[in-house]
């Protein structure tokens, strides 16, 4: 048994090793940025794209593409590899930016007394959304600070230079985008980390809609002063900001921004949360409607507290004896007089509609089976109620 043991032990070390360790480059679209002031005397902005890679390794380690711009990430208390959750480098996309710090100048805990610090951003997107990564990078450097906001002198950088950074700071959302039904509870992910212990830094989580901005919560560790709730104050410590939205309702829509200040540097992750309510499916007749050869009845398909608006409702009529067939079987008919009501809006804020026709019941479409559709962007698949008609003579 001890054997096994110590055999997982190092399987697991050595697996764990390598999913954190397996990405050592990543190709990258560096926005480089020219600021000049025109005529009027206006700052303005040109964003220049650039080939760059981030390589991760030792400072004067050789690039890996000689012809591109190389960010060499050496070692730091933070590896940014370990915010991936240990996807494929196919599956990550880079940018990288400067970093402004609006003329701010501190020294860095981990920096050396003499260097200067320039700073750029790295934000790693997983292409199917599933996280967003920042990761602040710190390139010390010997010259004084400019003595002015530092993006209206930006220093060249060559095609192929090298910079030496290491990660001061990440943040970090699993969240980007949620989508949410009604009264439900939502944890809205943000994580952080700083490369060094005892920073004083400040968190706070706000809701954007229409414009408007709206603060949720804040807590600042050197003062311990917290406004608001929603985030569990002794995870902070551990660098998880998530905040809980208890309880959705139609007007929680909007944008949720969890930032991080840690002077000078100031990182956000934003959050889209979308409301989407599936909607309630009924018939006004049971599974078999039984009529009177040439009578008429109307026939009612209810959608009903669905959000948001679009809705599509059809009706097909089959032969349930041929609609088992794998082979061969010919395709429900679509009704071409069904009638769409006005939508509804409900106090909630929700919707409703109806989509009727009018049978007229005759004993050649006895045994026939009707059914509606229902399609809306919160199914994956169209919600589906049936009812075979019975006609006696």
């Amino acid at each position: 048994m001890g054997m096994l043991l110590k055999i997982f032990v190092y399987y697991f070390v050595t697996t764990s090793v390598y999913c954190v360790h397996q990405i050592q480059w990543l190709p990258c679209q560096f926005t480089d940025e020219h600021v000049s002031l025109n005529n009027e005397g206006l700052v303005e902005t040109q964003l220049i794209h650039r080939q760059a890679m981030l390589q991760f390794g030792q400072k004067g380690d050789a690039p890996v593409n000689p012809h591109a711009i190389t960010f060499l990430i050496t070692g730091s208390k933070l590896d940014l590899r370990r915010y991936l959750d240990g996807v494929e480098a196919e599956q990550l996309e880079c940018e990288l930016r400067r970093y402004s710090t609006e003329g701010i100048h501190i020294h860095w805990p981990s920096q050396e007394a003499k260097e200067y610090n320039r700073w750029f951003t790295c934000t790693l997107k997983q292409d199917k959304g599933l996280f967003t990564v920042t990761g602040f990078l710190r390139h010390p450097s010997n010259e004084p600070p400019p003595g002015q906001q530092d993006y209206r002198s930006w220093p060249a950088i060559a095609d192929t230079e090298i910079l030496t950074t290491s990660v001061a700071m990440v943040t970090k959302t699993q969240t980007p985008s949620v989508k949410a039904t009604l009264s439900s509870q939502q944890r809205l992910h943000c994580q952080f980390g700083i490369d060094h212990r005892g920073a004083n830094f400040t968190v706070e989580w706000n809701w954007q809609q229409r414009g408007e901005r709206t603060k949720l919560f804040s807590y600042t560790s050197r003062t311990r002063q917290t406004h608001g709730s929603g985030v569990v104050l002794k995870a902070l410590a551990g660098g998880d900001a998530s905040y809980t939205l208890p309880f959705t309702k139609l007007n929680s829509e909007g944008t949720y921004i969890c930032s991080v200040l840690v002077n000078p540097l100031f990182g956000s992750q934003d959050i889209i949360l979308q409301i989407e309510e599936p909607p309630r499916v009924s018939l006004n007749v049971g599974p078999v409607l039984t009529l009177l050869d040439g009578a008429d009845h109307k026939v009612v398909c209810e959608a009903e507290n669905y959000y948001p608006l679009d809705v599509e409702i059809n009706w097909h009529e089959q032969d349930p004896a041929v609609s088992g067939q794998r082979v061969g079987a010919p395709l429900p008919k679509m009704l071409q007089n069904v009638l769409l009501s006005s939508h509804k809006h409900n106090h909630d804020m929700t919707y409703s509609v109806s989509g009727f026709f009018y049978l007229q019941a005759s004993l050649k479409a006895s045994g026939k089976q009707f059914t509606c559709s229902v399609s809306h962007k919160s199914l994956r698949m169209p919600i589906k109620k049936s009812f075979i008609l019975n006609v006696e003579g």
